[in-house]
């Protein structure tokens, strides 16, 4: 068997982590802490691998690295980037954790693709000593694949033992009907959307039904990008499973510090958080008004 293309492109390192190596870029992985709302506190429950690319030693926007490479090269990317977060996952990170990936569904357009890069995938995970029920692959709900694509691409992933989420719900592509057919495990709102809809009484409302809806139907929910205090209070009174932002932990690059979560530990930047949310919520901002059922205070 040829060895596969993320192999092919990743660097060891002496502490146990990896680097990958594409054209003039060199690119490490970051995890960020993804936490769970558990009797009235906070704990470390998964990560997500997030890619980082440095060229000449510099960091880059992941936006503009994604953004020069070839339509061509997408797949053998996917392939290096998943293959990278899996090895340091396997090397920094809390045994129990699960681990959160990206899928693009439009470039496994033919089964046979698709089986090679799970294929592949197996044998990274053996590698990395992950079991793949650790594994959630994240999907988008792109107008850019078909339908009969991203619905055959994530029942393989299933039919894999992994786990499904659909990443950006709330996005322009976002169609509830599809969530439906997709049958994920778990459900991730778009950040910038939710946000939207905790600036107002009837948006929280909204907001507060469809994670209600969701979980009824044993679909976990995740709010990404929780910057603020307030946000991280109203999340919590929404019934949002999870929860995952910077006023919680930002990235880390590998070798993270995230290995001390281990036992499903409470994190303690995290707990300290919550206690801020509920007694020095984050201000207003200026051209907002406060409304009433959101905890803020005047700068």
């Amino acid at each position: 068997m040829s060895r596969s293309i993320g192999l092919a492109h990743i660097i060891r390192h002496d502490d146990g982590t990896s680097s990958g190596v594409w054209g003039i870029y060199t690119l490490q992985s970051a995890f960020q802490p993804i936490f769970a709302f558990n009797e009235g506190k906070l704990s470390v429950v998964a990560f997500e691998g997030l890619i980082r690319p440095f060229r000449d030693g510099e960091p880059q926007s992941p936006m503009s690295f994604f953004g020069t490479c070839p339509a061509g090269d997408r797949l053998h990317i996917e392939a290096l980037t998943r293959t990278l977060h899996l090895l340091n996952a396997g090397a920094c990170l809390p045994e129990e954790a699960s681990v959160f990936v990206n899928f693009d569904p439009s470039v496994f357009t033919d089964r046979a693709i698709v089986d090679k890069a799970l294929r592949d995938m197996r044998l990274v995970l053996h590698e990395a000593g992950i079991d793949p029920r650790r594994i959630v692959c994240e999907v988008t709900e792109q107008k850019s694949a078909s339908q009969e694509t991203l619905y055959s691409f994530v029942e393989a992933l299933r039919a894999n033992g992994f786990r499904i989420a659909v990443d950006d719900y709330g996005s322009d592509e976002s169609d509830i009907n599809r969530i439906k057919e997709l049958r994920p495990d778990i459900v991730k709102f778009d950040a910038h959307w939710i946000t939207q809809l905790m600036e107002s009484g009837a948006g929280f409302a909204l907001l507060t039904a469809m994670v209600k809806s969701f979980e009824s139907r044993g679909i976990r929910t995740v709010f990404e990008g929780i910057e603020e205090g307030w946000q991280l209070d109203l999340a919590e009174k929404s019934g949002a499973s999870m929860v995952q932002g910077y006023v919680l932990a930002r990235p880390e690059l590998a070798p993270t510090s995230f290995r001390v979560f281990g036992g499903n530990m409470l994190a303690p930047a995290a707990e300290e958080s919550k206690a801020t949310a509920a007694t020095n919520p984050a201000p207003v901002r200026p051209s907002r008004p406060a409304k009433p059922f959101g905890r803020k205070v005047t700068p």
